[in-house]
This record gives structure tokens, sequence and C-alpha cells, in this order.
């Protein structure tokens, strides 16, 4: 993905938007140069600080106090000695996520291997230091019962020794320390699977449909736009609340929309004008949570069958959606089709999809109805399912 840089002013109209943070080709690719950013910074600060002692020691040799030898942290940054890092429970070119403690809070571990690569010029290393600074310090001030949590993390640094169930392991300088929320209940996907034949009942529909609306409002009110909003995506709590995850490397997303273009996001969830390799904006996510929303409701994948080109150009050549079930109430219809225009400046707001889910009553049901179960004759009456 080839992407230009975006200012980061403080600007009514500056957006921040973020791929996933599951690290794939994005990740892979920048946060190697991240490493070694961060270890020349740490080389730095230790040079300072034994600059700073060495003048403590001439001025005051009698009163040099342990203190004197802290490194100052980033406030996003984990102190390894509270990590404890249990099994693994995920693997991918990018690296392993393993079970874990932080300061004796259950977490999600990302032990990120990122390779070594040419060198950079220092004006490349600081400029990718300061924007991976800038980013990850807006994701860790991020705060919504509906966002996953990010903790901290801690990168390319020699002196990483964590503790797991078999003793403390010492980590290479390119590997990277990632510390997140951990979510037993999964993705929101692999429950959706798991109910891909006896479906949703239509209140639980309207619960996960208003976690995934109300969390992303919130990222487009700090100005985030998230470009991969899908179902896998989205992780479960214990309370089967969704939480936004996969943040991935943010970019202030440029006050002029012709520096935000580039297919980014996920094949059959992706809006049009992404496709397209036309400018976008926030609303990119507003039709993704569209194809989540109908996916949330049947069950189902959309377009299973087609490949990327065909899906490319059905979505913008002709128009192409998941078909509504004729079961699916006619309010909840309407914000699918309303978020999966193909005009972004005609999809509603995600403030404005939050409003209209609670106003849909549920207590009449209108839930999917089940490919076993008789559909009723919708020549008198709409069959209203669970």
């Amino acid at each position: 993905m080839k992407e230009k840089s975006e200012s980061g002013g403080g600007g009514g109209g500056a957006y921040v938007r973020a791929d996933q943070i599951d690290l794939k080709s994005l990740d892979e690719q920048l946060q190697r140069h991240l490493s070694r950013a961060w270890t020349m910074e740490k080389n730095k600060n230790k040079r300072e600080q034994e600059d700073y002692e060495d003048g403590l020691q001439l001025s005051r040799p009698m009163h040099t106090s342990r203190s004197s030898t802290t490194v100052r942290r980033q406030e996003w940054e984990i102190d390894p000695s509270k990590l404890i890092i249990k099994g693994a429970i995920a693997r991918g070119t990018f690296g392993t996520v393993h079970r874990g403690i932080y300061d004796g809070q259950d977490v999600a571990v990302k032990l990120l291997d990122w390779g070594e690569e040419g060198h950079r010029s220092e004006a490349e290393i600081a400029s990718l230091r300061a924007a991976f600074t800038q980013e990850v310090a807006v994701w860790y001030k991020l705060d919504h019962p509906n966002v996953t949590k990010f903790i901290g993390a801690t990168m390319g640094t020699s002196e990483l020794n964590i503790q797991t169930d078999n003793g403390h392991i010492g980590m290479p300088s390119n590997i990277c320390c990632v510390v997140v929320e951990y979510c037993p209940g999964g993705a929101l996907k692999s429950y959706l699977i798991k109910n891909r034949r006896r479906k949703l009942a239509f209140k639980v529909v309207i619960q996960l449909a208003l976690d995934l609306a109300r969390g992303l409002s919130y990222l487009h009110s700090k100005k985030i736009v998230h470009r991969d909003v899908k179902t896998e995506n989205m992780l479960l709590d214990k309370t089967r609340t969704v939480k936004i995850a996969d943040f991935g490397v943010a970019r202030l997303e440029a006050s002029n929309p012709h520096d935000m273009t580039g297919e980014t996001g996920t094949l059959g969830y992706m809006a049009p004008e992404v496709l397209n390799g036309s400018p976008y904006n926030r609303k990119c996510d507003v039709y993704s949570f569209g194809i989540c929303l109908w996916e949330i409701y049947c069950c189902d994948m959309p377009y299973p069958d087609l490949s990327f080109s065909e899906v490319t150009s059905a979505v913008v050549r002709q128009n192409l959606r998941p078909e509504i079930p004729r079961c699916c109430p006619s309010a909840l219809a309407n914000v699918m089709k309303r978020c999966w225009d193909a005009n972004p400046d005609k999809r509603p707001e995600m403030d404005e999809v939050v409003s209209m889910l609670e106003a849909i009553d549920t207590s009449k049901g209108g839930g999917m109805i089940p490919l076993d179960q008789p559909q009723g004759c919708f020549c008198f009456r709409r069959y209203r399912g669970p």
C-alpha cells in the first residue's frame, strides 16, 4: 500500500486513520524502521544520561543518587518487569500473540519480529520515530467501552527481559512487544460463524450493531478513521460486548482528501471510492459498517463466491451490495442501505447511525429466519424471526 505523508495539524478537518494492528504488510514495513529508530533514541538517551551523571560526579561527587540513573519512559511505554507472557494463542507472518499478565491484568501480548532492513538516513529515522510516537500516544489515550484498550508497548531495546511461565527470556532488539486488553470472547466473525445456521435473536443483532456503531462514532469524534472495519477486527469480551481492535499505525488524515487514496481495507467491506482508488474520508468506515450490519443480521459472508476483480467491478460499476432478506425489518434494512450508499456524502455520520439503531423496536422480534424454518406467507403478513 502506498501512502502520502499527511500533516497532523490541529485544524478541525484533520483526521487520524488506522490500519491493522495485527501488523500485516503495513506494520511489517514501517515498524522495522521504528525498531532501529527506537534503538538509536535509547542509545542517545543513554549517552545523555551518562554525560549528565559524569557532570554530577564532577560537581557533587558525594551525592550521586540511584534515581539519577533512571531513564524517563514515554507514557505509553510498558515496564517489562511487570509483564508475564503465557502460551501463544495466534501465530502469523508478523509474529505471535500470547496470553499474558501485565501489572496483574489479563492482557494479549503481541510479539512482533520486525527483522532487519537497509540503513536509513537520520532524517528518515527521526521522521518515522516522531510519527510513531505521535500515533501511539493517540491510541494510548483512547478510552471507550467499545474500543480495545491499548495498554502499552516497548520497542527495539536490547535490554528487554521478559518473564514467562518457564523463567525469564531475553528479546532481540528487533522484537516489539505490544500489550493490549485481552478479550476472551474472540473475534465477532467467529461468533457469527458459530451462529450461521440458527442465526441471532433480533435484540442481540441490535446490541452488537450498537456496540460497533458507538465505538466507531467515538473514533470519528476523536478524528480517527479505522479504514479496515470488518467483523474479524472486532472482539468480544466476557459479556459479549463488541470492542473495536486492530488499529495499526495511525496516520493523520490530510485536510485535502486527495491525499487519502489507495486500496486500504478488506475485500467485501471496502467502499466503492476505496476500491476505485478515489479520495476518501471517514465515510469509508460507514460503508464498511453497513456491510458488517448485514453480516451480523444474516450470520453470513458477503460475496463468498466472487473474486477480487469481480467484486471491485460489480461494487463500483454495478452498485452490487449484499441481498437483504425479506424477513429483515425495514428500519434495519434502511440503516444498511443508507450506510452503503455509493455516494459518501449521502451516508450518515456514525452518531446518526447510533440514533437510528437506538430507535429500533426489538420487542416483537425480527431476527433472521433460519433456512430450515418456514418463511411464512408474504402475501398477507410479514413473518418475523426471533
